[in-house]
């Protein structure tokens, strides 16, 4: 008998993101079949030698953002990683571990930190966190929110 297939839940191609570890609720995500690995906005990012490792230093988001408000993170690397954008330059990452919400699901996620400015939406969901979990439907946006607001 064959096992039986988790069900996946389905998100739109964009979506709200909570990092309830930050203190962070319902940041904008672009959901990124493209991309391996998620992504997000932050500024002033720097590594830090400490006596049990190295660490990254940043901002979250920048100071046009809404709900940005200066806080200073100092999380250890998880790795780092050289991503190649979408205009074919390549940089150097940091990743970060941390959980991420989407819907009801509590995630760990792996983040590298970059600078997003330019780009419309400060988180970018790749596949390493989408696979598995949940599929995605091109013609939805914020099936989250509307979720959520149903519920209540």
């Amino acid at each position: 008998m064959a096992a039986k297939r988790k069900e996946l839940k389905i998100i739109g191609r964009l979506e709200l993101i909570d990092f309830p570890q930050w203190d962070l609720y319902d940041i904008d995500a672009k959901i990124d079949t493209g991309a391996y690995t998620s992504s997000l906005h932050c500024h002033h990012i720097k590594s830090v030698e400490k006596e049990d490792g190295e660490y990254v230093r940043f901002n979250l988001l920048d100071p046009s953002h809404e709900t940005y408000n200066e806080k200073l993170f100092e999380l250890p690397i998880h790795r780092k990683k050289v991503v190649k954008s979408s205009n074919g330059q390549k940089e150097e990452r940091f990743v970060v571990k941390t959980k991420v919400q989407l819907f009801d699901r509590l995630l760990t996620a792996e983040l590298s930190l970059t600078d997003r400015s330019e780009m419309r939406y400060p988180v970018l969901v790749g596949r390493k966190l989408i696979s598995g979990r949940f599929l995605v439907d091109a013609s939805k946006k914020y099936i989250t929110k509307k979720e959520t607001q149903e519920h209540s």
